[in-house]
């Protein structure tokens, strides 16, 4: 998370000087995430003939190798060249990061069964404090050394794990699943849960692609300091996790609530991150670390349930427990975390670059705010439904009950 989170203090307006535009540099962004939607689906669905440790072990390499070529990325001349690099780089480096991500979340469920929200949480717990590292750390290198050793000393750790992992990590076997990806997104239940996980990652995409430029335009800051800015996403996010993962263990009835009030909070924070230009309220740079922070505890009210709550589902319509069906699950949520990762930078990038970040943060706020309201009214209807049924089947045996 440290590899993937150093671009957002300096790459923007390093690839502005190469002679990307902004929408171009929003596309770099969201070229990552379609090549992880694509990896996620199918690593997902052959998980289990693949392997999930070595999908695991190979995709760290791929990442740590393509994270020391897009150091060496300065010495490709500037224009149609480096742009293209840019996005062959990226797209290779996300199937790495798919294979990885795919089968560690399949890993978690199968190893942990009774407590994935609880490991979930702990895992994200240091996404998060990656996320927080990433940032301050490659405004620094970028400042102190230059573009390259960013890149070359966090690709060479990167590359340390790949043993470590293949010596450390049990092997996992297990018969190829049945199911499909298509029967999951059949259900109601299920498509609510991906819009959200698409919501929140598009949020979060929106922000890598375009938050940077916003602080250095609007308040005249320096790559770093905008990294000690994004701490105000990424600290809440790291500290909250393992509490939500707990709770939501121990007590799996609150995972709806947490994911309501979480989409809700989403929603206010974008809106007011900007802010929204129909609130008529000037930027100020507490406000926009204020609901930084917001936007980071949101996301880890929302992100953590959502994971072993599809996978509750998943088993309530009939799915096989095992690997294959964790694998799938699995492979739906980095797709549609990829998707939204794709959509929040490209079109955060065209809103941003015709309009002006604070509409392209509103209409994140939108979003979230109508996953919100569909899931709310959505639960309503189900819960009418249920107790229709259920008068219906009481009046059915009342007869038999009264004879």
């Amino acid at each position: 998370m440290i590899c993937y989170s150093i671009l957002g203090p300096f790459f923007p307006n390093e690839a502005l000087k190469k002679g990307a535009s902004q929408t171009i540099v929003g596309l770099i962004f969201g070229c990552y995430a379609v090549s992880n939607l694509i990896g996620s689906l199918v690593m997902g669905k052959y998980i289990v003939q693949i392997g999930a440790k070595f999908m695991l072990v190979m995709g760290l390499f791929v990442s740590s190798a393509c994270t020391i070529m897009f150091g060496l990325l300065d010495r490709v001349p500037s224009g149609a060249t480096f742009i293209s690099m840019c996005f062959i780089v990226r797209s290779i480096d996300a199937l790495g990061f798919a294979a990885a991500m795919t089968s560690t979340f399949a890993m978690t469920a199968k190893i942990f069964p009774n407590n994935v929200a609880t490991i979930l949480g702990c895992m994200e717990a240091f996404t998060g404090l990656g996320l927080i590292l990433g940032p301050p750390l490659g405004g620094w290198f970028y400042q102190s050394f230059g573009y390259e050793v960013p890149f070359m000393i966090l690709g060479c750790f990167l590359l340390i794990m790949v043993p470590f992992n293949m010596y450390i990590l049990p092997s996992v076997e297990a018969d190829p699943s049945k199911d499909s990806f298509f029967g999951l997104l059949g259900k109601g239940k299920i498509i609510l849960i991906c819009y959200a996980v698409f919501t929140l990652s598009g949020g979060l995409g929106f922000l890598d692609a375009t938050l940077s430029l916003f602080a250095m335009e609007k308040f005249k800051l320096s790559a770093g300091y905008v990294g000690l800015i994004l701490l105000g996403l990424s600290l809440p996010y790291c500290l909250v996790s393992p509490l939500i993962g707990y709770i939501t263990d121990k007590y799996p009835s609150t995972r709806s609530w947490f994911i309501v009030t979480g989409g809700a909070a989403t929603a206010f924070g974008f809106f007011m991150l900007g802010p929204a230009p129909f609130f008529h309220i000037s930027s100020q740079l507490w406000l926009l670390v204020l609901m930084l922070s917001v936007v980071g505890l949101s996301i880890g009210m929302t992100a953590i349930p959502m994971f072993p709550e599809i996978i509750s589902y998943a088993y309530e319509q009939g799915y096989e427990e095992g690997l294959g069906t964790l694998g799938m699950v699995s492979g739906l949520f980095g797709a549609f975390w990829s998707f939204g990762m794709f959509c929040g930078p490209t079109v955060g990038g065209v809103i941003t670059q015709h309009l002006s970040f604070e509409w392209a943060a509103a209409v994140q706020g939108g979003m979230a705010l109508l996953g919100v309201s569909i899931r709310v009214l959505s639960r309503s209807a189900w819960s009418r439904r249920r107790k229709k049924t259920t008068l219906f089947h009481v009046h059915e045996r009342t007869p038999l009950l009264a004879e």
